[in-house]
């Protein structure tokens, strides 16, 4: 049961840690010199320049969605922690699957908007590649 225990700790870690790197990193989208993310759009011609993303609206969706699934993946963690010390044995994590659930459909969502509106951000070209 402990053994089980610490898989659910370090899936809960794994899981936010690999949200923080998808949000902070700055490669969503590379087209040679050129790199592209949610919140910068960088060239590396001669001189590195590193320019603010544009205010499109479905930019600063997916923006939100995947803070927000930070925050559930967060609140889930700490919901787990609680509940651990808190639930009579045989106990069921309903509340923390739930927010573990939103977390993923919150990333889920992002991407599908990133992947059908980034051409209307970035010029699709043959050596486009994501990240």
């Amino acid at each position: 049961m402990l053994l089980l225990l610490l898989g659910i700790i370090v899936l809960h870690v794994t899981v936010l840690v690999l949200l923080f790197i998808s949000t902070i990193v700055s490669q969503w989208l590379v087209n040679g010199e050129h790199t592209a993310d949610l919140w910068h759009n960088c060239t590396s011609g001669s001189a590195f320049r590193c320019m603010t993303s544009s205010t499109n609206e479905w930019l600063q969706s997916v923006q939100a969605m995947m803070i927000l699934s930070i925050i559930f993946s967060v609140l889930s963690l700490f919901l787990f922690f609680c509940q651990l010390f808190t639930l009579t044995k045989g106990g069921r994590f309903y509340v923390t699957g739930i927010f573990q659930i939103l977390a993923g459909l919150c990333v889920m969502s992002g991407a599908a908007i990133f992947t059908v509106r980034h051409t209307d951000w970035n010029e699709v070209s043959e050596n486009t590649s994501y990240g």
